[in-house]
């Protein structure tokens, strides 16, 4: 067996093109949607992600406006950037890009952003939007690497209502909102979440009919774990001696399911999350 690819380049190309339209509508209405980023210092994974970002809002139509501070940039320095984007009329909605220097509180940061125009989802009046609503519509922006998950998911028709869901890995920006989103009705699985201090990890993980990898460990998951027929998303990336490595092996694809290859798989749908909670925080 052989799994099925969760191809997220091409799910975020539609996703793009639907988006496309919306935009064009908008701006016949004299709406413009604008992406904001706030990038501190040469990290490049950050590098590389934020010029997609921006690459990404120039083929939907969407203005961007970059703010790149150096390594050395202060406290004070980020916050007065914070506080240029939350009154800039052009920026609909702006990300901080994580992580930030060593030394700098990102928690507090991310609470300094306008909660309407945070373009990932997390700030903590939105977080606690997602706590306090288990079902119904959601109107605050959702955390873009889960939503994404979960869009992937769907449009490759994997079942999740009563699947076990298991997440390596309790991060802010995919862990804990992630099993927060999976659990929610209309989605209804049942999630757990393992981490460095979870025992039995390998007999979790073969209980799982959904695998969420995001712990940043080169090659975590292995075959023998992995459920035959299970869907196996890889979202954590390692560098290794100038080489990148997802979490998964690659002998997972052997026995899964369903695979999401690393990159091409989540990293495009949390881009596209990212342009839809812009475009959606002005329709």
């Amino acid at each position: 067996m052989t799994a099925v690819k969760l191809d997220g380049l091409a799910a975020a190309k539609v996703i793009k093109s639907d988006l496309r339209l919306k935009v064009i509508e908008l701006k016949a209405k004299g709406i413009t949607p604008g992406l904001g980023t706030l990038l501190v210092g040469q990290d490049p994974g950050s590098l590389k992600y934020v010029a997609g970002k921006h690459r990404d809002c120039a083929e939907v139509g969407i203005e961007s406006i970059r703010i790149d501070l150096p390594e050395t940039a202060s406290a004070q320095d980020i916050k007065a950037a914070i506080r240029d984007l939350n009154q800039a009329p052009e920026v609909t909605g702006y990300i901080v890009q994580l992580p930030l220097p060593a030394g700098m509180d990102s928690n507090q940061m991310l609470e300094l952003i306008d909660p309407e125009k945070d373009a990932d989802g997390l700030h903590p009046i939105n977080l606690g939007k997602l706590v306090m609503n288990v079902s119904g519509e959601m109107t605050s922006p959702l955390p873009c690497t889960p939503a994404g998950i979960v869009e992937l998911l769907r449009r490759h028709g994997v079942p999740t209502s009563g699947a076990e869901v298991v997440i390596l890995g309790r991060g802010l920006t995919v862990g804990r909102p992630l099993s927060l989103l999976m659990s929610r009705r209309g989605i209804d699985s049942t999630v757990t979440i393992l981490h460095s201090s979870s025992r039995y990890i390998p007999e979790a993980v073969r209980r799982a009919d959904i695998v969420v990898a995001a712990i940043g460990q080169p090659h975590f998951v292995k075959p023998e774990w992995v459920k035959p027929g299970a869907a196996v998303l890889d979202v954590g990336i390692s560098r290794v001696n100038d080489s990148l490595f997802g979490d998964v092996d690659p002998g997972v694809a052997s026995v899964a399911g369903y695979l999401s290859p690393n990159p091409g798989g989540v990293g495009p749908m949390t881009r596209a999350m990212l342009l839809s909670n812009v475009v959606r925080a002005v329709s």
